[in-house]
C-alpha cells in the first residue's frame, strides 16, 4: 500500500489513547522483520533510520532508505518512515527525497537555550518541506555507545513548565521526554516516572514519545501509553534478538558459512519480538 505519514499514524493513535511502536533498522532484515512483525498482529508501524544507522552505512542514507520504501509499498498494514535522532542539518535535508515524513530533531545535548534555537530552525524547514517532526528535551542517555543514563540524576528529567515553553516556541509535533528511560539497555528494569509522565501529558498538547523502550517491561511500557505515550521507540530489543539468535545458530552449527542460514534465524527472531511489542503498545486490536 502507499506509505503511510508518521504524523497520521501518532494522531490517529494519541486520539485512541493507543501507540504506534517505531522500530530503528540497521539491515535489510530489520527492515523486513519490523514489516512482517506488523503484519502478523495487523498493526501499523513506523519504520526508523537513525543517523548512527546511516554513518554505519558509509555515511548513505538512500540504500537503506530505498529498501525501506520499497518493503513498506508492498506491505499489507501502513507503514510510514521516520529519519532519528538527527543531528546534522545535511542528513535533515535529505529527508523529504528519500521517503521520510517525518524527522526526530536532536539537539538535546545542547543547553536549553541553543536546543530550542537550533529546533526552532529544523521545524521551520520541515514544515515547508511538510514534514512533521519531533524533539526531545530533557535526557534519554544511552546514545552514540554511551553508558546508559542515571534517570534519577538531576536534570535528567523532563521538566513540565520548560517542556510547555519548548513545544510553544519551538512549533514541533511531538516531544520525546525523559521519564526514566534510557537508551541501549540490554534488561528490562527501568522504572518509569508515572507522575511526572501525567503531569507532561496534562500540560502539552503535543503526542508524547518514549525513547529507550527496550528497557522498559511490558506493564511499564502499557502504563506509559495509557499515561499519554503515543509513539513507542524501539532498537535494541531487535538488536537482542538477532544476536541472541544467531549466536545460538552458529553454536549448534560451528561449520555453517551460509549467511542466509544464520541471517534467517536473526530475522525471524526479530519479527516475534515487534510481534510481541506492538501487541503491548497498540492495545487489544494487535
Amino acid at each position: 500500500m502507499p506509505l503511510a505519514t508518521t504524523g497520521d499514524l501518532i494522531t490517529r493513535a494519541a486520539a485512541a489513547r493507543s501507540a504506534v511502536a517505531a522500530f530503528n533498522v540497521i539491515t535489510l532484515e530489520h527492515v523486513e522483520a519490523v514489516v512482517a512483525g506488523a503484519e502478523s498482529v495487523r498493526a501499523p508501524v513506523v519504520l526508523q533510520v537513525s543517523e548512527n544507522a546511516v554513518k554505519f552505512r558509509y555515511g548513505r542514507l538512500l540504500p537503506l532508505a530505498r529498501a525501506a520504501v520499497a518493503a513498506a509499498e508492498g506491505a499489507a498494514v501502513p507503514v510510514a518512515l521516520h529519519l532519528d535522532h538527527v543531528e546534522s542539518d545535511g542528513l535533515l535535508r535529505q529527508a523529504p527525497d528519500a521517503g521520510f515524513s517525518s524527522v526526530m530533531y536532536d539537539a538535546s545535548r545542547l543547553p536549553y537555550t541553543e536546543n530550542l534555537a537550533a529546533t526552532r530552525a529544523a521545524a521551520d524547514w520541515a514544515h515547508a518541506q511538510g514534514l512533521w517532526i519531533e524533539a526531545e528535551l530533557g535526557e534519554v542517555g544511552g546514545k552514540n555507545g554511551g553508558a546508559p543514563l542515571d534517570a534519577h540524576a538531576p536534570g535528567a528529567r523532563t521538566d513540565p513548565a520548560e517542556a510547555r515553553a519548548f513545544v510553544a516556541d519551538s512549533a514541533v509535533d511531538a516531544l520525546a521526554v525523559a521519564v526514566g528511560s534510557s537508551h541501549a539497555m540490554t534488561t528490562r528494569t527501568a522504572a518509569l516516572d508515572h507522575d511526572l509522565l501525567k503531569e507532561l501529558s496534562g500540560t502539552l498538547d503535543v503526542p508524547l514519545v518514549l525513547h529507550g523502550s527496550s528497557g522498559v517491561p511490558d506493564a511499564e511500557l502499557a502504563a506509559a501509553v495509557a499515561g499519554g505515550i503515543a509513539k513507542v521507540n524501539v532498537g535494541t530489543a531487535l538488536n537482542i534478538a538477532m544476536t541472541g539468535a544467531i549466536r545460538d545458530y552458529l553454536a549448534a552449527h560451528p561449520d555453517a558459512v551460509d549467511s542466509r542460514r544464520y541471517l534467517t534465524v536473526g530475522r525471524e527472531a526479530m519479527v516475534r519480538t515487534v510481534a510481541a511489542l506492538i501487541r503491548v503498545v497498540a492495545g487489544p486490536t494487535a
